[in-house]
C-alpha cells in the first residue's frame, strides 16, 4: 500500500501512498512534521439522528459510512504523531454571519438554519447538533476550526495554523464529499498544499455526488490532488513515521 524510494546508498528517502491518478504525495516528501489529517464537519447535524441532514430527509448511512474508517485512521495518526485538525460548520447564535440566501435555501428543504430541531437550533454554534460526534471527539491540543461556510479556509485561521506547523500535505476526510470536503480541497490546492481525499473516509447525501466529486479530483492528471483510501494511506503513514 506504500512505496519507498531509496537513495543510491540504500537510505530511505521518499515515501508514497498508492493513489489515483498518481502516487501521493507527488514528491514523496511524507513526514510526521509536514503532514496533517483534517476531519471535516463530522457533526451530529451532518451524520446523526435529529440533525440537519436527517431533518432534510436524507439517508444518514451515506454520511455515517465515514465514521469507522476515520476513527481507525485518527487513532493511527495520533499514535504516530501526525497533526490532526477538526472542523465544524455553524453560525453565531444571533445568525449575524448567516447570509440571507443560505438561510432562505435551508428553509426550502424544511430545515431552516437557526430553527429549533431535535438537537437544538440547526447549525448554530453551541447546540447539541453542532458538536462533533463522540466517536471522533477532538483531543486536547487538536485544533478545531469553526467555520461559517463550506470551505475550511474562508473566515478562519486554518491557513495560519498550517503555516505555523510547517504543514504541506493534507489528508482530507469527513462530510460531505461534494460540498465541504471538496470546497476545502479546492481552497487548499489553490494555496499550494498537496492534497489527498479518502474515498472510504468521506460521504455525501447522494452517492452519485460522492462518486462525481472524486472523479473531478482525478481529472487532468489530478487537478486538485489525488484520491486514495484509509488502508493505503495508513500504510504510507506508518512507513514515513518509521524512517
Amino acid at each position: 500500500m506504500a512505496k519507498r524510494q531509496k537513495t543510491e546508498n540504500g537510505n530511505c528517502k521518499k515515501t508514497f501512498a498508492m493513489a489515483d491518478p498518481y502516487q501521493w504525495p507527488y514528491n514523496g516528501d511524507l513526514r510526521t512534521s509536514n503532514t496533517a489529517l483534517i476531519i471535516i464537519d463530522m457533526q451530529t447535524d451532518f451524520c446523526g439522528k435529529g440533525g440537519y441532514v436527517d431533518m432534510m430527509g436524507y439517508n444518514l448511512s451515506q454520511t455515517a459510512r465515514a465514521i469507522e474508517p476515520i476513527k481507525a485512521l485518527l487513532a493511527l495518526a495520533r499514535e504516530l504523531g501526525y497533526f490532526v485538525i477538526h472542523t465544524r460548520e455553524g453560525h453565531r447564535p444571533d445568525l449575524s454571519d448567516l447570509p440571507a440566501n443560505k438561510a432562505w435555501r435551508s428553509k426550502q428543504v424544511g430545515a431552516g438554519i437557526g430553527d429549533k430541531g431535535p438537537k437544538g437550533r440547526i447549525l448554530v454554534r453551541g447546540e447539541e447538533g453542532w458538536e462533533i460526534i463522540p466517536e471522533l471527539a477532538p483531543k486536547e491540543g487538536e485544533p478545531i476550526i469553526d467555520k461559517p461556510g463550506k470551505g475550511s479556509f474562508y473566515a478562519t485561521d486554518l491557513e495560519m495554523i498550517l503555516q505555523q506547523q510547517g504543514i504541506r500535505n493534507l489528508i482530507l476526510t469527513g462530510i460531505t464529499t461534494d460540498v465541504c470536503v471538496h470546497t476545502t480541497m479546492r481552497e487548499a490546492n489553490d494555496r499550494g498544499y498537496e492534497c489527498v481525499i479518502l474515498d472510504d473516509c468521506t460521504g455525501a447525501t447522494d452517492m452519485n455526488n460522492h462518486d462525481a466529486a472524486l472523479k473531478m479530483v482525478k481529472m487532468q492528471g489530478g487537478v486538485f490532488g489525488a484520491v486514495s483510501d484509509s488502508v493505503k494511506i495508513a500504510g504510507a503513514l506508518k512507513e514515513a513515521a518509521s524512517s
